[in-house]
């Protein structure tokens, strides 16, 4: 691979196109005004394609994300003509599973007062980050329903865990704590009503937290830290949940960003190819009317550029996306009168005069 660093975009479905085009625009300005060695690919991935060609996840383009590319852009996946969703299943977990990302990692983070839902706090009280595991738990598949459509049907899902995948997104929370000067951690599980799944969580979070002296380790149960959070954000600096925890508690988090159209993630094995995405869905109502909240994605391209190798641009587009909020240059979801293409205009005239 060369030294330039390649980046896959996968725009999906709905306004997950939409979003990825202003992603695009912005990388391409960051290349032209910083120099940063990128290439981008466009991949032809969605609902389009598996209804044109009842191709989802071809083989040909998981080898390629493999072997020849460092970190993927994805937008959304889902639309109603596919209405069991099985291409969006393929893609992601295609991608989630295949690259064995195991850390989704989501900042909640409020950039404007305007934003902040909650009575007498101001969007300094809210800022910190969820590690979710990201490839076992409740959503790996296992489990069946039998004798279905009757009055005996019986439905089982099944919790998997293991302790290699327990240990490492606990160890990847405590190094971010630590390699920020962050104070703690804090593991988030349902280990009383779930004794065997979770309690291996909170005896592996006790061992791998006395490695990290440095950094302090409490336990809350999730739906007592739920109460908390939306008392009292500014408790927490880092939690580490299972995969549905997880998936409730960032939803829960991004309400008191502003809504989906503010939150940024990433999917990571640290090392290797990555994937970041906006978390807001295809929005199959909204796609195709200019309405889409491009600012998730501009935040997911900055974890990515971090990610990459470059803290300093996360940073600028960080700082860009909270003056478009204090400026009104944004999508009326956040308090602005532009469409998804303006505040991509706006966007690439900002970071042509950095």
């Amino acid at each position: 691979m060369s030294d330039r660093k390649q980046i896959a975009l996968i725009g999906g479905d709905g306004v997950g196109r939409e979003v990825v085009a202003v992603g695009r625009r912005v990388l391409e300005a960051l290349a032209r005004a910083r120099g940063l060695p990128i290439e981008l690919t466009d991949y032809d991935l969605g609902a389009d394609r598996f209804l044109r060609d009842g191709v989802s996840f071809p083989e040909d383009v998981a080898r390629a994300l493999r072997e020849r590319t460092d970190a993927v852009l994805l937008g959304a996946l889902g639309d109603p003509r596919v209405p069991d969703m099985r291409h969006a299943r393929d893609i992601l977990f295609g991608l989630r599973f295949g690259l064995d990302l195991f850390a989704n990692v989501r900042p909640v983070v409020c950039l404007h007062d305007r934003l902040m839902p909650l009575a007498g706090r101001t969007a300094r009280d809210c800022r910190f980050v969820v590690f979710r595991e990201n490839t076992e738990g409740a959503y790996v598949g296992a489990g069946g329903r039998i004798r279905q459509g009757t009055p005996d049907e019986i439905a089982i899902t099944e919790i998997v865990q293991t302790r290699r995948g327990v240990e490492r997104i606990v160890r990847a929370a405590f190094d971010y704590a630590r390699a920020r000067g962050l104070r703690r951690v804090h593991l988030a599980d349902k280990h009383n009503a779930m004794p065997h799944a979770h309690g291996l969580w909170r005896d592996t979070f006790a061992e791998v937290a006395r490695d990290y002296p440095d950094v302090g380790a409490e336990h809350m149960f999730m739906d007592a830290l739920m109460c908390r959070v939306v008392l009292d954000p500014g408790a927490f600096e880092v939690i580490v949940t299972s995969n549905l925890l997880g998936d409730l508690l960032t939803d829960l988090g991004a309400a008191l960003q502003g809504g989906m159209g503010m939150a940024a993630s990433a999917n990571l094995h640290p090392g290797r190819v990555s994937m970041f995405e906006p978390v807001h869905g295809s929005a199959p109502d909204l796609a195709g009317r200019d309405l889409a909240n491009p600012f998730a994605t501009v935040l997911s391209v900055g974890m990515m550029l971090t990610y990459l190798g470059w803290p300093d641009e996360e940073a600028r587009l960080v700082g860009l996306v909270r003056e478009g909020i204090e400026l009104g240059r944004c999508t009326p979801d956040v308090g602005g009168s532009l469409g998804t293409r303006a505040v991509g205009d706006w966007l690439v005239e900002q970071l042509a005069c950095a």
